[in-house]
């Protein structure tokens, strides 16, 4: 007889393509542990060229996850308060990439967009900034969770309201234009909900850059329905082989993150408040010290071998040992 543990709660994949584009913009990362209970993905799309938006977009991923998965510690006070953390991490890469245009120059302009799933359970956060859609996928029918804070939805809705055409509009040179996006200073719109969505066995969820949209949401539909029964890798390789059979020469980066739900139950809150597991964070940016203050270390005198000690400041130490130099980092 062979044992077998229960299905895991979320079954989840990515796929990523450099596209027909000579350089990589995007940035993509998902953390669901193996046996938990909530989980999250960091997706940026960059934006400033070659010599800067995989710049951005590393940047914003680094800072956000970092953040985020110090929070996941203790999931109950991540969702205590989870629309404030949510937007703090994203402040936060932004500011980060404001110190890093201000030190690097020639990077100037540069930005990346945003979008982070947050799931605990069965209820489902966001934060986004920018056009990289959030897709949710239920009942065979597909739709777009968060905000796109592009040009589109006006262009698309001058269409509805007889305006323009809409062969014009699907070609619209101002369609992708952004209208929010992380490049250090404010940040003009933000998607981050008050209160989660509910989810339920059986969704599927899609994290991606809007190289993804190269096909239709009716085409990423179908794939979805058709391979809704199959694991969630073989759902990413549908869809990187459906952009693949395009063959765009314009196609754009690809990056994107498949969140199957298995398992839509919840466990009851205890009846006591328990203590957080997390400890207060500084938040301030982690920087190099050009100059770090080493101390020289003094050897016991006598009675204990070659126990060392920190000599006090401003006191000659009796005997200095070798001190070999190292990179410091520190908190300004």
């Amino acid at each position: 007889m062979i044992w077998r543990s229960r299905e895991p709660r979320y079954d989840v994949a990515s796929g990523i393509s450099q596209g027909a584009r000579d350089y990589q913009e995007d940035a993509i990362t998902a953390d669901f542990p193996v046996g938990a209970e909530a989980g999250f993905v960091v997706l940026a799309d960059g934006m400033g060229g070659h010599a800067a938006g995989d710049v951005a977009s590393k940047i914003v991923l680094t800072e956000v996850y970092s953040e985020l998965k110090f929070h996941f510690a203790d999931v109950e006070a991540f969702e205590a308060r989870a629309p404030e953390i949510l937007r703090g991490v994203a402040d936060l890469a932004n500011e980060t990439l404001r110190q890093h245009s201000r030190s690097h120059p020639e990077t100037a302009g540069m930005g990346a967009t945003l979008v982070v799933p947050a799931l605990v359970e069965n209820r489902l956060w966001w934060i986004s900034v920018g056009d990289s859609p959030l897709f949710l996928f239920r009942g065979g029918r597909l739709s777009q969770l968060n905000e796109d804070h592009s040009m589109a939805p006006q262009i698309d809705f001058m269409v509805k309201s007889g305006l323009m055409d809409a062969g014009v509009a699907a070609n619209h040179p101002d369609r992708n234009c952004l209208i929010s996006v992380l490049m250090g200073g404010r940040i003009p719109k933000i998607d981050c909900p008050a209160r989660p969505l509910e989810l339920k066995a059986g969704d599927i969820v899609v994290c991606s850059s809007d190289g993804l949209q190269f096909l239709t949401d009716a085409q990423i539909g179908k794939v979805l329905h058709k391979y809704r029964k199959s694991r969630s890798t073989e759902i990413a390789e549908r869809l990187l082989e459906e952009l693949a059979r395009l063959g765009d020469p314009d196609q754009d980066n690809i990056s994107f993150t498949v969140i199957k739900v298995n398992d839509a139950s919840t466990r009851p809150k205890q009846d006591l408040a328990r203590p957080s597991m997390a400890v207060a964070r500084p938040k301030r940016l982690t920087t190099l010290a050009t100059e770090p203050m080493l101390l020289p270390l003094q050897l016991h005198p006598e009675g204990e071998g070659m126990r060392e000690e920190i000599a006090p400041l401003g006191q000659e130490p009796a005997t200095e040992a070798p001190v070999t130099p190292r990179r410091v980092a520190t908190q300004r």
